[in-house]
C-alpha cells in the first residue's frame, strides 16, 4: 500500500493543494460575513428577513466572485434549479443552444427533447445542441452557429454525467467562453455546475460564464445538506431566477430557510475536504484497476485452480454412490429432506449459471472487446446454453 501511495503522491498533492485554496477561499468568506449562530436561527411561512438565508447567498456570490446568488433549499434538485433557470431566462421564440451535446436525461422533457405540454418546446422555445468532439467543443460548428443566428441563452454541461466522455475543464471552458463572448456577446452563457464544484481553484463565473447552476446534494453540500441548490452569477439574471422560483415582485425577498441554513452552511464548510477526498478515491481506484490488467491472468489461475478444489470438494461429497445421477444421490442421502435439496440446488446452480455468463460477458465487453457487438456475447452465450442444455442438469451443476 505504501508503494501504490508513492506512485500516487503528485496526484494527490495536487488535490491536496486545491482542496487547501478552496478551503481558505471559504473560510475568508465565512469571516467577511460575520457566520454565527444566529444564522442558523429558522423561519417559517413567508420567510422574510431571513439574515441567515440572505447571509448564505452572499457567501456564495463571493465564493463565485460574481454579483448575487440564489441558494435555496426549496430546490428539490440540480434539474429543478436548471429548469427554474431555463424558464427564468427564455421567452417564446427564444433558442437554446447546447453546447456540449444533450443534457442529462432529466432535462428530456424539459426542454421537449421528449414530448411534454409543460416543456420548453411547448411555449415556443426552440433547442439546438452541438456535440463535442473528441472531448473538446466544436469550436467551428460554433463559430457557424453564432455568426449566422442569435441563441438567447447557451448552455454548458460541464459533467460527463451518464456519458463516456470526459469531464469539462475549467481551461476548456474559458477558451470557449471567450469565443463565445467575442461572437455573440449579447448571449447568455448558462454553465451546469453540477459535480465539478471545488474541483480546480476556479469556477466558471471566474472565467465568464453568466450564470452558473448546481446541486447541494453534490459537491457544495459536503454530503451534510439534505437537499437544495444554487444559481450564481449576474445580478439581473439572479433576480429572474428567484421570481421564477417564487413569484414577481417578491423573487428572492422570500422563502422560508425551515431550519437547513445550520446544514447548508456546515456542508460547504466541509465541502473543499469531501471534494478533495472523492478525488483522492478515483485516483486510487483508477491506478488500482489499471495496474490489475497486468494480473488478470495471474487471477484468472488463481481462481481456475480455487475453482477445481471446490468443485473437487462438492463431486466428492455427492460422488459416494456412483451410480445414481445428483438427485438420486440427494435422495439417498438426505432422505426425506431430499426435494427440498433438489430444489434449492437446481435453483443455485441456475443462478449461479446466469451470474457466471452475465460476468463473463461484462468482463470480455469492459476489458477488450469493448467495440465487439453486444450481438456476439448474445450468440456466445446461448449456444453455450444450449449446448449444456441438452447434456442435461448433471452436467449444468458439475459446470456451474
Amino acid at each position: 500500500m505504501l508503494d501504490i501511495e508513492k506512485n500516487i503522491k503528485k496526484y494527490l498533492d495536487k488535490v491536496d493543494d486545491v482542496v487547501y485554496f478552496n478551503s481558505q477561499k471559504v473560510l475568508n468568506a465565512f469571516i467577511k460575513e460575520e457566520v454565527s449562530e444566529n444564522d442558523f436561527n429558522i423561519t417559517t411561512g413567508y420567510g422574510y428577513a431571513d439574515s441567515g438565508r440572505d447571509k448564505i447567498e452572499r457567501i456564495y456570490a463571493d465564493i463565485f466572485k460574481c454579483e448575487d446568488a440564489l441558494v435555496r433549499n426549496q430546490f428539490i434538485s440540480g434539474s429543478h434549479a436548471l429548469t427554474v433557470c431555463f424558464f427564468a431566462l427564455l421567452r417564446p421564440n427564444d433558442i437554446l443552444l447546447s453546447i456540449s451535446g444533450k443534457p442529462y436525461d432529466t432535462l428530456d422533457e424539459v426542454i421537449g427533447i421528449k414530448e411534454n405540454q409543460s416543456s420548453l418546446k411547448s411555449f415556443n422555445i426552440n433547442y439546438e445542441q452541438i456535440d463535442l468532439i473528441n472531448d473538446d467543443f466544436d469550436y467551428e460548428t460554433i463559430k457557424s452557429k453564432l455568426k449566422n443566428k442569435f441563441y438567447k441563452v447557451i448552455e454548458i454541461q460541464r459533467s460527463k454525467g451518464y456519458s463516456q466522455r470526459k469531464s469539462l475543464s475549467i481551461e476548456k471552458l474559458s477558451k470557449v467562453i471567450k469565443l463565445i463572448k467575442e461572437l455573440s456577446p449579447k448571449s447568455i452563457v448558462m454553465v451546469d455546475n453540477c459535480y465539478c464544484e471545488f474541483v480546480s481553484t476556479k469556477e466558471p463565473t471566474e472565467v465568464g460564464a453568466d450564470i452558473v447552476v448546481g446541486s447541494l446534494i453534490k459537491n457544495l453540500g459536503g454530503g451534510i445538506a439534505s437537499n437544495g441548490a444554487y444559481i450564481v452569477g449576474r445580478k439581473d439574471l439572479c433576480t429572474l431566477a428567484g421570481e421564477r422560483l417564487n413569484l414577481p415582485g417578491e423573487g428572492k425577498d422570500v422563502g422560508p430557510s425551515l431550519g437547513a441554513n445550520k446544514d447548508i452552511l456546515k456542508g460547504l464548510y466541509f465541502a473543499p475536504s469531501v471534494v478533495g477526498s472523492a478525488l483522492k478515491t478515483a485516483i486510487l481506484t483508477s491506478y488500482l484497476l489499471y495496474n490489475s490488467k497486468e494480473s488478470t491472468p495471474i487471477s484468472m489461475l488463481i481462481g481456475y485452480f480455487l475453482g477445481l478444489i471446490i468443485s473437487k470438494v462438492f463431486l466428492s461429497f455427492n460422488d459416494t454412490h456412483k451410480d445414481l445421477i445428483s438427485s438420486k444421490k440427494i435422495q439417498k442421502i438426505y432422505g426425506k429432506f431430499s426435494i427440498v435439496i433438489n430444489i434449492i440446488e437446481a435453483v443455485l446452480a441456475i443462478f449461479a449459471y446466469i451470474f457466471l455468463c452475465y460476468r463473463l460477458y461484462s468482463f470480455l465487453s469492459s476489458q477488450y472487446l469493448i467495440e465487439t457487438p453486444d450481438t456476439y456475447f448474445y450468440i456466445l452465450i446461448f449456444a453455450l446454453t444450449f449446448y449444456i442444455a441438452n447434456q442435461g442438469i448433471e452436467t449444468l451443476t458439475r459446470v456451474t
